[in-house]
């Protein structure tokens, strides 16, 4: 997250994980167990189908709040 927002967001472990934990009960992703580049047991995420679905419509959303908040702006 940190690597890919460019050193702009920050999540602590003590966050992350319980994120993931409730988006696997929820079935918007799935996990295994695979040996990482180090050679070390980790547990891999990935998007499941419905995950994507869910994915679709929270862009959906933040576009739609994100333009509100631009309309706001410039009558500012």
């Amino acid at each position: 997250i940190r690597q890919a927002s460019g050193e702009e967001l920050q999540v602590t472990q003590g966050a992350l994980y319980p994120a993931l934990h409730r988006l696997e009960q929820q079935g918007w992703i799935t996990a295994e167990w695979r040996k990482s580049e180090t050679g070390r047991e980790a547990k891999f995420y990935r998007l499941s189908a419905a995950g994507k679905v869910q994915l679709e419509k929270e862009l959906a959303e933040w576009e739609r709040l994100s333009n509100a908040i631009a309309l706001v702006i410039a009558a500012v």
